[in-house]
This record gives structure tokens, C-alpha cells and sequence, in this order.
């Protein structure tokens, strides 16, 4: 089984200084390629010069996220790759529990590890944390962490388990599964793309694992902080995205739904005193309402599976109930 680990990289000079080593030093079952999204920071001279033995595919553009990966990956060869945010620090065994989970369950088509935070070594990270859902209306959650609440851990996610979406900060999945899904969806650029994939595996009876032997440490907003417009801009943008494409059921009425509650968190973000974020949703509406032709074509070539939630309503859950861990739900 040909291990293929592929770091997406724009102007990230300085955290690969600090990432990579981890890395190298630990992942002797794979082959090691950086994928540059046309840096101008100096990254491939410095990969040339300091790290020789990482293979280094250059991309002509920035293409972002979903279209750097697929850009990139069409020039590699493995069974399996594994796609990993330039602000992760891996570690020791980190592959074995993985490619042992795909050896025994040929099934699985994606996996996911623990996600710890890097700089609060005990408690998970948002960008996934121990394995992703959604909720009716497209919003996502993880076991570990809801909206901004993160849990420490103390164990409580050390098995294995089936779940709905894996974190594109350390992302595994078989070459033919990701050929046979088409990929990423270049539409989204950032943010949302890998839940996009993994729910049109589901919808193709494949199977999302999370792996909980092994663990990683993600820096988070390495590339694009929470607290910047831009990636709200995409979070809200690409949920409606996602779901036009996706979710079953009475589509109109869901999408009618959503849309109040993205409305809701404008109004939370004005009473907060952050309009840059409520200028972000607003423009993230009217670029859905832009593409919706596109993406009700795209939905009529996907076969939606019933079952995608396990529950309704995560932000009533959340905010109204009270129930801020994900065993709490």
C-alpha cells in the first residue's frame, strides 16, 4: 500500500520550518511531496535547499484549497493519500492505525485521526477534533467540539468510529475513491470542501472512519484565522453550498431554514459588535443565490441519501438547551 503524504502549501515558509521535521522524522511508511500553490514567499527554494528528499509539486496558481489538492494529487501516485495542512505536527506510529484500518475494512474509503491543539496539548481542535456530523440544516459539529466549545481530552474519543465528515486538516482517502467522487469541488476554494467530499461518499454507500490510536497536533488558522471576515465568508457560503448539493428531503424548505438561521448569526455577530462578519454572510447569500443554477445541476447528478443527521437542530441543541459537549446532545 503506497502511502503518499501531501502538504498544501501557499506562502507558508515559515510553518513548514516548524512542521515539517515532525514529519519527516515520523512517517517512514510514506512518501513525503509538498504542493505549492504558487508561493511567493521563497518556499521551494527554501524546500530545495533544507529539505532535498520532499518531493515538490508545483502548482501554476493559487487555486485554494479544494483546486490546490486537485491540481496537485493528479500528478501523484499512491493508494492512499493523506492530506495535511502545513500547520500540523504529527507523531510517533502516527500512520500505522491507520493504514491497519484500511488493510481490515476495505470498505472505508476516508479517514480522520485525533485532532489535539497544538498549543493546548490536552484538549481537541476545532478543525475537526475527533470526527465530524452535521446537523439537518448543514451545520457541522464534532465529537470534542461544538461551535467554540472544546473539550479536553481525557480518552473519551480513544476508539474507532464511523462518522460523517473527516477534518481537511489530516485527511486520508483511497486514490480510487477520490478519482471516482471527481475530487474537490473547486467552487469552494476553502473551507467546507472536504465535508462537501465526504458527503457525496455517503452518498455513495462509502464509509468515513475516524482512527483514534492515532493523534496529531493542528495549529489552526494557520492560513486564515477565525476571527477574519473571509473565512466566515466561506464557512456560510460553502454550508449552503453543500447542502444544495446534498442533503435529501424537502430541499426547498431546508434551504428556507438555514437561511433564517444564518440570520440569526448576523444578528449574534451585530449585537457582538463585529459588522465586517455580518457584511461576510450577507455577501456569502447573494454569491448562493449567484451559483444556485450551477448547483441544482450538480444536484441532479448526485443521488441524495436519506439519514445524513443525526439530529435537527445543533444551534438549538447548543444555544437553547444548553448542551455544550458532544455526549451532552
Amino acid at each position: 500500500m503506497k502511502i503518499a503524504v501531501v502538504i498544501l502549501n501557499w506562502n507558508g515558509k515559515a510553518l513548514l520550518e516548524q512542521f515539517l521535521p515532525s514529519v519527516l522524522k515520523y512517517s517512514h511508511e510514506a512518501k513525503i511531496y509538498v504542493a505549492d500553490n504558487a508561493s511567493t514567499d521563497g518556499s521551494i527554494a527554501y524546500l530545495e535547499q533544507s529539505f532535498p528528499n520532499v518531493s515538490i509539486v508545483k502548482n501554476d496558481d493559487n487555486y485554494g484549497f479544494a483546486g490546490g489538492y486537485n491540481q496537485a494529487l493528479k500528478k501523484i501516485d499512491a493508494d492512499i493519500f493523506c492530506l495535511l495542512n502545513n500547520d500540523v505536527e504529527v507523531t510517533s506510529g502516527w500512520l500505522s492505525p491507520i493504514i491497519k484500518h484500511f488493510e481490515d475494512h476495505p470498505a472505508t474509503a476516508i479517514i480522520q485521526p485525533k485532532i489535539l491543539d497544538f498549543k493546548q496539548r490536552d484538549t481537541f481542535e476545532y478543525a475537526g477534533a475527533a470526527g465530524g456530523f452535521i446537523d439537518k440544516y448543514g451545520y457541522p459539529y464534532c465529537r470534542g467540539r461544538l461551535f467554540d466549545t472544546l473539550e479536553t481530552d481525557q480518552g473519551q474519543y480513544n476508539d474507532s468510529a464511523e462518522i460523517f465528515w473527516a477534518s481537511g486538516a489530516c485527511f486520508f482517502i483511497r486514490a480510487k475513491d477520490f478519482e471516482q467522487l471527481g475530487g474537490f469541488d473547486d467552487d469552494f476554494f476553502a473551507h467546507m470542501e472536504e465535508i462537501d467530499l465526504c458527503w457525496r461518499a455517503f452518498n455513495s454507500n462509502l464509509k468515513v472512519h475516524y482512527v483514534g490510536a492515532s493523534t496529531v497536533y493542528h495549529l489552526g488558522g494557520g492560513t486564515l484565522s477565525n476571527l477574519n471576515p473571509k473565512k466566515t465568508y466561506l464557512n456560510f457560503r460553502n454550508g449552503l453550498f453543500a447542502l444544495t448539493k446534498n442533503a435529501s428531503g424537502n430541499l426547498l424548505f431546508i434551504i428556507f431554514i438555514r437561511l433564517i438561521l444564518d440570520g440569526l448569526a448576523a444578528l449574534r455577530f451585530l449585537f457582538l459588535m463585529q459588522p465586517k462578519h455580518v457584511l461576510a454572510i450577507l455577501k456569502s447569500h447573494l454569491n448562493f443565490y449567484s451559483m444556485l443554477p450551477k448547483l441544482l445541476n450538480e444536484r441532479a447528478q448526485i443521488n441524495q441519501r436519506k439519514n445524513y443527521y443525526k439530529i435537527n437542530s445543533i444551534v438549538w441543541r447548543y444555544f437553547a438547551l444548553k448542551r455544550q459537549s458532544y455526549n451532552s446532545l
